[in-house]
């Protein structure tokens, strides 16, 4: 009996000596792990004003957006700061700043139910309490009632300390409580050293910033803007680290590399009551671009240029803004977006934005499309011979070409851009060889044959562009045969600059599109974080001898066709034009009134290997109600002057 009661006892002691040796080593070895997590717990840290983003660059290194320090008075609440100690503070900030920042009626109301509670609360009768306390009546409430009732005579009766020191007190309320407030910005440094001299609980100093544009307007709306504070519609990024007075991209570049442009915010440590300055902020990562930015100040010069002088001509009263596109067919790579308005007051507005936003029709910019639908409807082959003339249908009144081009085969039908033979294709594109006056029923798939094909290429689609809010253009609705021969021949759908730059890039590059870009890479001071490579979207389904065959045409479009004289013979392009007429709403009152012309020129160059691809487009450019036959050349006048440039002898 005793040998098993010293067996009990020797194995507790056991398994005793055990867990103490178990608790010993795990207890000493991660004593400091352990005190560690406990400060983590114990001790507060609050976040700075938001940290400097990083620069925007073109290609050649050259800073196309910085920025620019400036004096920020900041608000933080501690434990120890009570309501009257706010009060106090605001006043303070009131007296010092000599009541220059003026108060909101709407906030002064809220801020005397504060300063003068007993009064508020004779606002509220002994009836509505009982309500109250009936919960009848919420506690809110009683507030609106409280609010309705403050007369102008009691605001009236304020001192000017109290009205001024509402306008901060509102600020330093405003928003999460744990939240650093910006109360002052961009003020002078005597003013910063006053409110930092007088030593006021909870206030503190940072130097924070705002963006400068050192080009000025210079596609000021491709870089986009940075807000001033977190907006509603952003307030799902406060779960990734922001706060409500934290400066974000709201559009444009800054918009859609907010990730990387955004620094890191200053860490501070509460000690006291007081911020300690635990870890400094960081700048953003640098956007380096594609742009070049002498090539894009040029580009502008010459719209500004050109604006100016058709607005001098006839028939020119509803043109106001022309949009440039160059970049390198072989990448994607844009190397300038122009868009540029000329507004009522005479001073040009940056709109190169609408570039991906807005659509226009094109005219017979697509032809190049349309003929490879052709080809791949056995609608033609190489060398298909046509007599051109016009197309009539039962009740639809005749379409014809701008003139009568005589005999035409494929290629010639693109460079003289007739539109009986993209007539042609697209009734045999439907089933039917046409004859006069006949009736041609057409259906949903034959105008999806010509879409698909036309997305391939980019048009009626996105581009990929990076760019946030891009828009696909805009697809009619309506199904009629009139309808598909216009969608052939560029008078239907609607495409956006952006699409038609896509679209002669993929012809340049042998039917391979390629998405659009910007950004050249992402880089932190000497390291890269991201570098952009070309990337395909897809391929035109169409064998290399129709590819081919399309862009001998394209090429005689400038040597003797549409297109000469829009680019000097020694730069070997190869390119397109577009004519659209449409009717716009001139006044502005929900009524399409006035009929117009647009123009359209889109081109690559050298044809052989490309380094530059173009498009410009000028909405607007002739009011065709007019008596006068005058047309403005100055779409035209806006690419030649921009290729001279370009492919100017060195």
């Amino acid at each position: 009996m005793n040998k098993k009661f010293y067996g009990i006892i020797s194995a507790l002691i056991i398994i005793f000596s055990v867990f103490m040796y178990r608790t010993v080593s795990l207890a000493f070895p991660l004593h400091d792990y352990y005190l560690e997590k406990y400060y983590d717990i114990s001790e507060v840290y609050v976040k700075g004003d938001s940290a400097p983003r990083g620069r925007i660059l073109d290609i050649n290194g050259e800073v196309l957006v910085d920025n620019i320090g400036i004096n920020t008075i900041l608000y933080h609440k501690s434990s120890s700061i009570s309501l009257k100690d706010e009060i106090d503070i605001a006043k303070k900030l009131a007296v010092i700043t000599n009541y220059s920042f003026n108060y909101h009626e709407k906030d002064l109301i809220n801020y005397y139910l504060i300063l003068y509670p007993e009064i508020s609360e004779s606002l509220i009768t002994s009836e509505e309490r009982k309500l109250y306390s009936e919960r009848k009546l919420s506690k809110e409430d009683l507030i609106t009632k409280q609010k309705e009732r403050i007369t102008k005579e009691m605001l009236d009766k304020l001192s000017l300390e109290e009205k001024y020191s509402s306008y901060f007190y509102y600020l330093m309320n405003d928003g999460y409580t744990y939240d650093n407030k910006a109360i002052l910005t961009e003020i002078d440094e005597s003013l910063y050293a006053k409110i930092l001299e007088a030593n006021i609980p909870g206030i503190f100093g940072e130097i924070s910033w705002t963006r400068q544009y050192l080009y000025g307007d210079t596609l000021k709306s491709i870089l986009g803007h940075v807000s001033s504070n977190l907006p509603k519609e952003k307030s799902y990024l406060l779960e990734d680290g922001y706060s409500y007075n934290d400066k974000v991209g709201i559009s444009g570049l800054e918009e859609y590399y907010e990730e990387y442009l955004k620094g890191n915010k200053a860490i501070y440590k509460v000690e006291d009551g007081l911020l300690k300055l635990e870890k400094a902020p960081e700048k953003g990562n640098d956007l380096v671009l594609e742009i070049d930015i002498n090539i894009q100040v040029k580009v502008d010069e010459i719209i500004k240029e050109q604006i100016l002088k058709a607005k001098k001509e006839p028939n020119t009263e509803f043109y106001r803004e022309s949009y440039a596109l160059i970049s390198e067919p072989k990448t994607g790579a844009i190397k300038a977006i122009g868009g540029i308005r000329l507004l009522d007051n005479g001073e040009f507005q940056d709109v190169s934005i609408n570039v991906i936003k807005n659509s226009y029709t094109v005219g017979s910019a697509v032809k190049a499309a349309s003929l490879t639908v052709g080809y791949q409807n056995q609608a033609i082959d190489i060398g298909t011979t046509m007599t051109d003339g016009c197309v009539k249908l039962a009740n639809i009144p005749a379409k014809c070409s701008y003139r009568r081009l005589g005999s035409l085969n494929d290629i010639r039908a693109l460079a003289l851009s007739s539109n009986y033979y993209q007539f042609i294709i697209a009734l045999k594109v439907a089933g039917y060889d046409y004859r006069y006056n006949m009736e041609a029923p057409v259906t949903i798939e034959d105008f999806n044959k010509y879409r698909t094909t036309f997305a391939s290429y980019g048009l009626g689609t996105t581009t990929g562009i990076d760019l946030p809010g891009e828009s696909p253009g805009l697809l009619g609705s309506k199904i009629a045969p009139d309808l598909l021969m216009n969608l052939a021949i560029g008078q239907y759908d609607l495409y956006t600059p952006t699409s038609l730059l896509q679209y002669i890039n993929t012809l340049a590059n042998n039917g391979s599109r390629l998405k659009l870009n910007l950004m050249h890479s992402i880089t932190n001071k000497d390291n890269v974080i991201l570098n952009n490579t070309p990337e395909e979207l897809n391929k035109v389904e169409l064998d290399e001898k129709y590819m081919n065959r399309i862009k001998t045409g394209l090429r005689e479009v400038v040597k003797s066709g549409t297109g000469y004289w829009y680019v000097k013979e020694s730069a070997e392009a190869a390119g397109k034009t577009g004519t659209s007429e449409s009717y716009i709403d001139s006044d502005y009152d929900g009524n399409l009134d006035s009929f117009v012309l647009s123009n359209t020129f889109l081109m690559y160059a050298p044809a052989k290997a490309p380094k530059y691809s173009l498009v410009v487009i000028s909405p607007n450019t002739s009011n065709l109600s007019s008596k006068s036959k005058y047309r403005s050349p100055v779409n035209r006048l806006i690419a030649r002057n921009i290729n001279d440039f370009l492919f100017s002898s060195p």
